[in-house]
């Protein structure tokens, strides 16, 4: 049974501040850890893991200290890693500075230093999510749900189905006619999802999996999209 108790992080953590040259006392008011150099001071919140409470302390604690630390054990592993990384950039935007402890080796890391944040913008999957809501006919699905999403690459296969379903065969340019799909014939010879066989050069036809996801229900609710 794990036996490991918040005051385990304690003196590693001490030893980490005093050998950067800080003066360190435990349990000051409601903080786990304050230090102090020249007239600056930080404080580190200690607990065995990251959790709401963790970052709620930690938070209050800004109100009266600028640099404020969380300090927990090192992880585990490479699902303990990931978990980690992302409480890292959580840390980030809410300004806290981030610590592990390997209580194995007494040996403290610092992954993150307190102080404002300003995420980086990402102009490319800024305009990715962009296109996809402006491209995506109503609204087909929940917010929410860990199933299956109907994006608007999806609505516009469904178009193509539809339009085989009546037609038998087609060319390209005249799926995309009928079916407002402007890439249809993309669509087609990509054939994510198997619904489509090539009959001939720039001819389509629903394949077997097709017909059965139309049988299924697979469109959205209402008219195909245009």
């Amino acid at each position: 049974m794990d036996k490991t108790a918040e005051t385990d992080l304690y003196l590693p953590v001490k030893a980490w501040l005093v050998a950067r040259g800080y003066t360190v006392k435990g349990e000051v008011g409601a903080a786990d850890v304050v230090a102090a150099m020249d007239g600056c001071m930080l404080i580190v919140e200690l607990k065995l893991g990251f959790s709401l409470v963790l970052l709620q302390q930690a938070v209050a604690r800004q109100a009266v200290c600028d640099a404020v630390y969380v300090a927990v054990p090192r992880w585990r592993g490479k699902v303990g890693w990931r978990a980690f990384k992302g409480n890292i950039g959580l840390c980030r935007r809410l300004g806290l500075g981030v610590l592990s402890v390997d209580l194995v080796q007494s040996a403290v890391q610092e992954h993150a230093a307190p102080g404002p944040f300003q995420p980086r913008k990402s102009l490319k999957k800024r305009g990715r999510l962009i296109r996809e809501f402006e491209a995506r006919a109503g609204d087909p699905t929940h917010g929410g749900t860990k199933g299956q999403v109907m994006t608007s690459y999806r609505q516009d296969a469904l178009a193509c189905a539809a339009h085989l379903a009546g037609a038998g065969l087609a060319r390209g340019a005249d799926v995309a006619s009928a079916a407002g799909v402007t890439r249809a014939t993309r669509i087609m010879a990509v054939n994510h999802y198997g619904w489509f066989c090539r009959v001939e050069r720039g001819v389509y036809a629903l394949s077997d999996v097709g017909i059965a996801a139309l049988d299924e229900g697979q469109r959205p609710d209402g008219p195909l999209p245009r």
